[in-house]
């Protein structure tokens, strides 16, 4: 607070002034001047230091040695219960002058200002500070430092994950100041900060003072899906869910909890990123050394499963021993398909020892070996020309597959699914799932695989077919598809036949198109390759080539009738002449030839 000048008035005419004349050599405006020169010159918004004067329930009123006294609520001086007439306090100029002529005050805004100023000099500084911690909120605490309430975030309250925020309220601490927000006047307080660096200390003492195989004790600090993290007394280690138990683990609570003090065995640990790989199952004996000695391949076992996937399943048959059923053990079956459609986890099953190695510490079981092999009497049960009823099961460009039972497959060709019917994919004559009868064709047990046919249920049709489609027979049909190498055409019977673009020309010259009902002309008949080749164009040839033979014909037989008479004309009086002339010699020679003989 400033001094009052009480310098005095040089040349004062006092015998004016008791007479109430204030006119002299000074003017009223010179002493006015003069007076505010002897109070302390004061700003707004600014801190300056005043004197308690009075103090009463409702107001402290401060003199700043300004003309006017200053007032501020009592609630301002709380944390205060001793304030005293006489105390010094710093004061927070609000307003001069306000619309009553007093002077406002504030002690609170004063405290909140020089409050700020020692928080940016903590943070720029580095000091460490003490708080007094109100309350619990979001995400950690409240703490009041020199007034102001700073936030302290849950992960920096401790270098170890806190569980229960409450010890912590109502508690005096030391912080550091991390961080500063100036726009909105945000505070961010650790105490984490204060412990870190010498944590970091004896962690290097620690890690330079570990090896491997080196059995510590320590804490459980924080469990999480894929692990747990021990506290060694500064350092941190991790024990990965796969090192917890020799057994399978899905979460590592199952094994351990929290705070709880366990021996742990130093696998690996790397100084320069500071990680420390820890082994709890590593401790404890091997499950496989406890294996019963006298299980061997073919024994059954039973047993949990632990773990599913598409190629099998594995199955827990001791602690930490387990099985895997490769899902081709599953069931007798050659149908590709998934371990999830037999078995689930958490299911108990019975299987077969397959295969055993206790080196390796590995073993596989089956499933299907509980069954008899449907193949052993194949030959009995399905045999050659049998008839069944299958289910089918996949299609492919040339057939069908079904299986008539668990194990036991087939394939039903193309070729062999209809007798008339042309079948481009077999997806066209029935569908996955469905039943289908099957006669039994051919037995490759080697390869455990039946050829099966469908058409064979009823008799060949083209034995009969060979009597009615005969070459040069004609039968009307209807064009069901058209393409470039020609078109099919629909005839009695569900048979169908097939005409190249030359046979489709119509006699006006154009080309049948598709759905036109036609007259058709058998031109090759093939009972071995069901085909039958027709031809809408040979009819009209025909008749043009019969009709063509018959005016031949008739030209012919018109020449012979006028031949005839022609050669009698000429030939008739050669013949004449000859008999006349010759008759005699003739008769003359015979006689001699009858004399000579005698």
């Amino acid at each position: 607070m400033s001094e009052l000048k009480n310098t005095p008035i040089e040349d004062f005419d006092w015998d004016a002034f008791e007479k109430g004349d204030a006119a002299g050599e000074k003017s009223r405006e010179e002493l006015t001047k003069t007076y505010d020169e002897t109070l302390n010159a004061v700003k707004d918004k600014e801190i300056t230091e005043g004197t308690v004067i009075s103090i009463n329930k409702r107001e402290v009123v401060v003199n700043i040695g300004y003309k006017s006294d200053g007032v501020i609520a009592s609630s301002e001086f709380r944390y205060n219960p001793d304030l005293k007439v006489g105390d010094k306090v710093e004061v927070f100029i609000e307003n001069q002058e306000d619309k009553k002529g007093q002077l406002v005050l504030s002690h609170r805004k004063a405290c909140a200002s020089r409050s700020w100023e020692r928080v940016n000099k903590a943070l720029e500084n580095n000091e460490i500070i003490t708080g007094y911690v109100k309350c619990r909120t979001k995400g950690g605490m409240i703490v009041d430092v020199f007034g102001i309430e700073a936030f302290l975030p849950g992960s920096q309250i401790d270098v170890r994950p806190i569980r229960d925020y409450d010890m912590y309220v109502d508690k005096t601490m030391e912080f550091k100041v991390v961080k500063i927000n100036q726009e909105y006047r945000n505070v961010v307080v650790s105490h984490k900060a204060l412990i870190e660096a010498e944590l970091e200390a004896q962690k290097k003492e620690l890690i330079a003072k570990l090896e491997k195989g080196q059995v510590l004790e320590g804490t459980v600090k924080n469990i999480t899906p894929y692990g747990v993290f021990i506290d060694l007394g500064g350092v941190d280690g991790l024990v990965h869910i796969t090192d917890l138990s020799w057994g399978r683990v899905s979460d590592p609570k199952e094994v351990v909890a929290l705070d709880q003090k366990l021996n742990v065995v130093i696998l690996d640990f790397d100084n320069e990123k500071k990680r420390i790989a820890l082994g709890l199952k590593q401790l404890m004996p091997h499950p496989w050394d406890a294996l019963d000695p006298d299980l061997k391949v073919g024994d059954h076992v039973k047993g949990k499963v632990v773990v599913m996937a598409d190629y099998g399943a594995f199955v827990e048959v001791a602690p930490g021993v387990e099985g895997l059923i490769h899902v081709s053990e599953m069931s007798w079956s050659q149908h590709l398909r998934s371990a999830q459609d037999f078995l689930k986890v958490g299911d108990e099953v019975e299987a077969v020892v397959l295969t055993l190695d206790r080196e390796e510490r590995k073993m596989s079981l089956g499933l299907k070996q509980l069954k008899k092999d449907p193949w052993e009497d194949v030959e009995n049960k399905y045999a050659i020309g049998s008839r069944h009823t299958a289910k089918v099961r996949n299609f492919t460009n040339f057939g069908v597959f079904v299986e008539i039972e668990e194990g036991v497959d087939g394939l039903i060709h193309i070729s062999d699914l209809s007798w008339t019917k042309k079948i481009k994919h077999p997806s066209e004559f029935t569908k996955v799932g469905n039943d289908i009868e099957v006669v039994v064709l051919e037995i490759d047990k080697d390869n455990r695989r039946l050829s099966l046919g469908h058409k064979q249920l009823e008799e060949n049709p083209w034995e009969v077919f060979e009597t009615i489609f005969t070459v040069g027979s004609v039968h009307e049909g209807v064009i069901t598809e058209v393409m470039d190498k020609g078109a099919v055409i629909a005839l009695e019977y569900g048979v169908e036949g097939f005409a190249t673009p030359k046979h489709l020309v119509k006699e006006d010259g154009s080309q049948a198109q598709l759905d036109e009902k036609l007259q058709f002309k058998v031109i090759e008949f093939n009972k071995d390759s069901k085909r039958i080749i027709l031809s809408h164009s040979r009819i009209r040839e025909d008749v043009e080539k019969q009709e063509a033979r018959r005016a031949r014909g008739e030209a012919r037989a018109a020449r012979s009738e006028r031949r005839p008479a022609q050669e009698e004309k000429v030939i008739a009086p050669s013949i004449e002449k000859t008999t006349l002339g010759d008759l005699d010699a003739l008769q003359a020679l015979k006689q001699k030839l009858e004399g000579e003989s005698k």
